[in-house]
């Protein structure tokens, strides 16, 4: 069991986005929000937009991006996110997002996601729910890079918020079969691996770009009912009552599930500080791997933070990218 001080913060689980930005004036922050036309991401967009922040959808769909664009421009008296497509699942349209970004960026919320109801896989013959939820946000943070370091020299600092997942606590990374090209594929453990991807890669961001400012931080924001189980099979939606069933979660509403990233993106305690896991917007213990779930519903495993696994998967991850 964890025994380190850990961090706190003043919110807890009914806390929502807006009231963790009370106050807060984000006059000047250039922030990018994936997966920002549907759910959680329409609200972290709403919130950071109505804090004052230049914020850009990163959207596959710009028809639906359009839409909240519009809506969130009305509720803010006028301010317009912008809109631009991106499918974290097609590298093309990731590389021409990155070419086309020319300015400091100073928060990028890496929020999309997708869950999958049997094995999906992207013209590389990659498993799906890992390419679109771990490297697509891999290829578009370590492109953003340089943007992100520009965006700490003018802020002093810069951050990086990773939507993780409970779920995290079902499976490590394998690496003998990342993709699923041997195993039997269950849709459960390949979601569980990316959302534990997810993790790992806010560890080994912090650890390379501290020094440039620049800190990630993952976050857990609860069980919602959002357009992420739209895919869901019998069996997984049996699966999620039964974990609501034993405790595991109490669904939260879209403001409440958005606060915690708004946490790690605001929260002067995670200024300077990367490479933790938040869960109901304070930082979460960690737990042994073979911890039960239900027991430990607010823990992070071992495997989503351990060092050597981070680095072990960026490396990897670099090298997917690279063929």
């Amino acid at each position: 069991m964890d025994t380190r001080t850990l961090i706190r913060t003043r919110f807890t689980s009914s806390t929502t986005a807006d009231e963790v930005l009370r106050d807060i004036d984000l006059t000047g922050v250039r922030a990018i929000v994936t997966g920002a036309s549907s759910g959680l991401g329409i609200e972290t967009a709403r919130a950071l937009t109505a804090a004052g922040a230049e914020v850009t959808l990163a959207v596959r769909n710009t028809t639906a991006g359009d839409a909240v664009a519009e809506t969130i421009g009305k509720s803010t008296g006028g301010i317009r996110p912008r809109v631009v497509r991106i499918d974290l699942a097609d590298r093309a349209t990731v590389t021409r997002f990155v070419e086309a970004w020319d300015s400091p960026l100073h928060l990028l919320i890496n929020n999309a996601g997708v869950v999958t109801g049997g094995l999906e896989r992207t013209r590389e013959g990659w498993e799906l729910q890992f390419a679109t939820n771990h490297l697509g946000h891999f290829a578009l943070a370590t492109g953003l890079h340089h943007a992100l370091a520009r965006g700490a020299a003018d802020r002093d600092g810069t951050r990086i918020v990773s939507v993780s997942s409970t779920a995290h606590m079902r499976s490590g990374i394998d690496f003998d079969d990342l993709h699923f090209e041997r195993r039997s594929y269950e849709p459960q453990i390949a979601y569980a691996q990316s959302k534990t991807a997810n993790s790992l890669f806010a560890v080994e961001a912090t650890r390379l770009w501290s020094a440039d400012g620049i800190v990630a931080n993952a976050v857990n924001p609860g069980g919602i009912a959002t357009g992420l189980q739209r895919n869901f099979t019998p069996e997984q939606k049996a699966s999620l009552d039964a974990a609501e069933a034993a405790g595991v979660f109490t669904y939260k509403t879209v403001e409440q599930g958005a606060a915690t990233s708004i946490v790690a993106a605001v929260a002067p305690e995670f200024a300077h500080s990367g490479g933790h896991y938040l869960d109901d917007a304070q930082e979460a213990y960690t737990v042994p791997n073979d911890a039960d779930l239900a027991q430990h519903p607010h823990g992070v495993k071992e495997w989503a933070l351990d060092p050597a696994t981070a680095r072990r998967l960026w490396t990897v991850s670099t090298n997917l990218l690279r063929v």
